[in-house]
């Protein structure tokens, strides 16, 4: 099993989600990493990052465990965040602390089992830490079940059957780490101080954001959408 230091190293922490897509204005590897860096000189205690290039290249900037993922889709699937062993493997080569894979229970490619998945993982890397990305309460406690290292509330709202808000689901949050059995990082549409603060106080382990700091276009959005509605009314 993996050093369980680097989940105490993250705890009461800000993770900072450094990711863009393709058609982004940030995509790119040394952007990503610029993002990272700056986060690391903010306070943040760990990058979650996208892709062995940009994992590959934050880690070789910057002293924060990474969780890495790799994006893939699949035509039999609707399972993304490092669906196969495959992206597994690409990520842990890439240097990356924690690999997340998504733990939901829609249908995996190669119409292979979650369990099945994670004894691949296990048995190919057996000291690589796994967050589990979840979107429901018993999808986390299944993960549980399994002996994942880390449950993670990222895919809550993303899922067609799990809570659809625009508010973090700090109920998730709350419930699972009330179980005391396996850390819970709280992950998902987080966007204030004060979000991040009621997360922690509902039991969470540490917190993961992305979007209200490393998506400027978002951020802007924000500010523009919010200067219509008060001078349009």
């Amino acid at each position: 099993m993996m050093n369980n230091t680097l989940i105490t190293n993250l705890k009461s922490g800000l993770i900072v989600s450094c990711q863009a897509l393709k058609e982004e204005p940030l995509f790119g590897s040394e952007h990503m990493v610029s993002m990272a860096l700056a986060a690391e000189e903010g306070g943040a205690v760990g990058i979650r990052a996208n892709t062995p290039n940009d994992i590959s290249a934050i880690k070789n900037r910057s002293s924060l465990p990474v969780i890495g993922l790799y994006k893939k889709h699949y035509s039999d699937s609707d399972v993304y965040i490092t669906p196969t062993i495959q992206e597994v493997m690409e990520v842990v080569e890439a240097g990356a602390d924690f690999v997340a894979i998504d733990c939901t229970r829609q249908k995996r490619p190669q119409g292979i089992s979650l369990q099945q998945f994670i004894h691949q993982i296990r048995y190919r890397f057996p000291t690589t830490a796994i967050v589990a990305d979840i979107s429901t309460f018993e999808e986390g406690v299944a993960a549980m079940d399994l002996g994942l290292d880390v449950i993670s509330t990222t895919m809550s709202g993303y899922t067609p059957y799990s809570k659809q808000q625009e508010e973090p689901d700090i109920d998730l949050v709350s419930r699972l780490s009330a179980l005391h059995r396996t850390p819970v990082l709280a992950e998902g549409r987080i966007s204030t101080p004060e979000q991040c603060v009621a997360c922690l106080h509902a039991g969470a382990h540490a917190v993961v954001v992305g979007t209200a700091i490393t998506r400027p276009q978002e951020i802007t959005r924000r500010f523009v959408n919010a200067i219509h509605a008060g001078t349009q009314a």
